[in-house]
């Protein structure tokens, strides 16, 4: 099955091990197209530090008086039951989850019709398949990804569409997300000659390691 035929929720969030979540976005795909976004500021867990705020741009009134990310148990529940998470080295975005909601409830395993898990994965990576995508030692941070494949007016028109006026820009995470969708129609939407990527190829080539992505790669007989 091409993975076009699945919804993908592409999720990113700005924060940190110390302050949490202290913003989210959130990139629906279906079909090689956007069918819906979300974005929301979250209050942090602790005061966000000065050289955080930098980055990200967040601190202060804006986030002290939003709900914590713990109101958005809802949304990430739903998430998870509805498509296949994807995100730009996703051990992050998964350790961020993992830290409020140990796990969701249980949820379709998308690697094999029928079975359920409560795991958060399996995820999509862009930045595991970027890795294997530029020469070594080049940068597979988002921003140079962008630049170097040309994605960089699509992303701008995108952001113009769907994001705040104020965080429109890296290190924003509605922003972040979007720049990692088109990176994944980039490398496994097909196009021309190239064939759209099957979903069991898309989640092989998103883990590192070489057993699980050889396992990932080989058809499951029902039952097995």
């Amino acid at each position: 099955m091409s993975w076009l035929e699945q919804r993908v929720h592409v999720i990113d969030f700005e924060g940190s091990v110390r302050t949490g979540v202290v913003e989210y976005g959130v990139v629906t795909l279906r079909a090689g197209r956007i069918e819906g976004v979300e974005t929301a500021v979250c209050r942090p867990r602790r005061a966000v530090p000065a050289e955080e705020a930098r980055v990200h741009g967040l601190g202060g009134d804006a986030v002290r008086a939003a709900a914590g990310f713990e109101a958005a148990w809802p949304l990430f529940a739903a998430l998870r039951e509805t498509g296949v998470l994807a995100a730009h080295f996703s051990s992050a975005e998964e350790s961020m989850l993992r830290s409020y909601w140990p796990c969701p409830r249980l949820s379709p395993d998308w690697l094999e019709p029928g079975r359920e898990v409560a795991t958060w994965g399996p995820w999509i990576d862009t930045g595991r398949i970027a890795a294997e995508r530029v020469p070594a030692g080049a940068s597979v941070a988002l921003e140079d990804l962008v630049a170097r494949f040309g994605l960089g007016e699509a992303l701008a028109e995108l952001a113009g569409e769907f994001c705040p006026a104020e965080r429109r820009r890296f290190h924003c995470a509605l922003f972040d997300a979007l720049a990692c969708a088109l990176l994944l129609l980039e490398f496994a939407g097909g196009g021309g000659s190239r064939a759209p990527w099957s979903l069991a190829r898309l989640l092989a080539a998103s883990t590192a390691d070489k057993k699980t992505r050889e396992a990932r790669s080989q058809p499951r007989l029902p039952g097995f």
